[in-house]
């Protein structure tokens, strides 16, 4: 089968990572998403992931406790780094070339992040791994997911979550909600539809970046995705 992308971008939240513990990284489900990632660069695509923190900390959780928003979000993006490594060393058990690119300089244990060097390790079959956020306070792993797509000129966003696409309202929750197999970024803003962030929705809308959000729990869905299968919701 052929395949319908070349160039893709994934964003992973942290909490996915956690599996069905409370905190911190779930080797058997990281060792999973490497192998699903695994796959699809095997194909020849070549993949760039943007990973959150959240399984390790939440920047909006230390302003809830009185801690500066910036500095708070400065410890969010640290942990970032941190799954960017441990997933780094799951893919390597894959088999695959790794880059870790961090927009926080920390060249010990990572490059930084140059877009020309990006592209490069693409080009020559490595997987990269963006960590650190965009390096700003006030911007979440959303808005860096979009931003590098659009720098490395990826061809698609996917979203990896729990659910296989986009509701009418949480499914988890609401069990009359009914899923999108497609849906305009109109109707998204017209309907609140929960996407990404409002930052990142609007780059991505600007630039004509579509974002795939789909079940990443479920197997073969990357794969699928990949080779043009109706897999998830597109926004478009």
């Amino acid at each position: 089968m052929g395949l319908k992308y070349r160039r893709i971008l994934l964003k992973l939240s942290g909490e996915a990572l956690m599996g069905d513990k409370g905190y911190g990284i779930d080797t058997a489900v990281i060792n999973r998403f490497a192998k699903e990632i695994a796959q699809v660069n095997q194909r020849g695509v070549e993949v760039a992931i943007v990973i959150g923190g959240g399984n390790i900390f939440r920047g909006v959780q230390g302003v809830v406790s009185g801690m500066h928003r910036a500095q708070s979000d400065q410890m969010g993006m640290l942990a970032t780094v941190i799954n960017a490594l441990a997933l780094q060393d799951a893919l390597e058990r894959c088999n695959l070339q790794t880059r870790v690119l961090s927009a926080i300089k920390m060249e010990q244990i990572c490059e930084p992040f140059i877009r020309r060097r990006a592209i490069r390790h693409l080009e020559k079959g490595r997987v990269v791994i963006f960590a650190g956020g965009t390096g700003n306070p006030f911007f979440t792993t959303d808005t860096a997911a979009s931003l590098r797509a659009l720098e490395i000129e990826a061809e698609v966003l996917l979203k990896a979550t729990r659910v296989d696409g986009i509701y009418t309202a949480d499914p988890e929750k609401d069990t009359t909600a009914v899923k999108f197999d497609t849906v305009t970024f109109n109707e998204v803003l017209a309907n609140r539809l929960d996407v990404m962030d409002m930052t990142a929705f609007t780059l991505s809308q600007e630039h004509a970046l579509n974002i795939i959000v789909f079940n990443i729990n479920i197997e073969g869905s990357l794969l699928k995705i990949v080779e043009g299968e109706p897999i998830g919701t597109i926004v478009s």
